[in-house]
């Protein structure tokens, strides 16, 4: 980083926007700014150049990887900044927050670990699909004559230069592990499986269009008949709060792997603590007596 690379400032939420949330009992105005908050501050972390004095040596493919999760966390919460800043497209939020999720996941995971083995394995896990696609696009070559079409000879390149930019051979990608599935990597890193449930499980309602996704999203009944929904469907306040939640989890997780002192990653750590607890107040408020046991059951 150089002299002028500052860590941009926090949103400042008055004690007026606090009363208008509470008055109006809504508070996605309010964990809107703290959403896009964090999504800048990914922004800069994912900026912090690996060969900063300050950055221990890690294989630059290694920081790579983990800068690239953390962009696309990044570049993804601020497009649900764009789709959301109305109050609307809850239903494409909701798809979107299910790919930032896994991506943070999998970011602690290996910053957790450490190790080659994982930076391989979730990179070979990548371009298996690239090198099976390759292999069936030769074997049409070879039946048509040997002679590829010119969109067979632009794909062929394209999938080589995927691989030549991994620094792994063919051999290497296929005989790699497989990655462990979402749901023993949240388990790796300490979460409950309750975490893979909500991020992971029901994140792929809207993912993969399920009967409770549809029936959220897409459907409403109108004289006893279901028909399509109108273009009214809100970002839920929780979506505000899960998704900053978890990736400032991803930022701590990176900042203590990289940096060399332990002062420096503190000195970091200690802002993304500041706006996780500023971010779970406004939960507290939002949630409410959810958590308290319900005397009419």
């Amino acid at each position: 980083m150089n002299d002028n690379f500052e860590i941009p400032l926090p949103p400042r939420i008055t004690e007026e926007q606090l009363a208008q949330c509470r008055d109006a009992g809504d508070y996605c105005p309010v964990l809107f700014e703290w959403y896009k908050y964090v999504g800048v501050l990914c922004n800069f972390s994912a900026s912090i150049r690996g060969d900063s004095p300050a950055i221990r040596e890690i294989p630059p493919l290694h920081y790579a990887v983990l800068v690239g999760l953390l962009n696309r966390c990044s570049r993804l919460m601020l497009a649900n900044v764009a789709l959301s800043h109305e109050g609307l497209f809850g239903e494409t939020t909701s798809i979107i927050d299910r790919c930032i999720f896994e991506s943070a996941v999998k970011t602690i995971w290996l910053c957790t670990k450490r190790d080659d083995e994982s930076f391989l394995r979730f990179i070979a896990d990548g371009l298996k699909t690239e090198i099976e696609f390759k292999e069936k696009i030769e074997k049409n070559i070879s039946e048509q004559g040997g002679t590829p079409l010119t969109i067979e000879s632009r794909m062929l390149k394209s999938i080589d230069n995927y691989i030549l930019s991994s620094g792994l051979s063919t051999d290497q990608i296929v005989a790699a592990k497989k990655l462990p599935d979402l749901a023993l990597m949240i388990d790796e890193i300490g979460h409950d499986r309750l975490l893979y449930i909500v991020g992971q499980k029901i994140g792929s309602h809207h993912v993969h269009g399920t009967w409770p996704s549809l029936k959220l999203h897409y459907l409403q009944e109108n004289e006893g008949i279901l028909g399509p929904r109108d273009h009214d469907c809100p970002t839920h306040v929780s979506q505000y709060m899960f998704i900053p939640l978890f990736v400032l989890q991803a930022m701590r997780s990176f900042v203590e792997f990289i940096f060399r002192e332990g002062e420096d990653a503190e000195a970091f750590t200690l802002l993304l603590n500041e706006v996780g607890e500023q971010i779970h107040e406004m939960n507290l408020e939002v949630v409410g007596k959810d958590f308290e046991q319900d005397e009419q059951v």
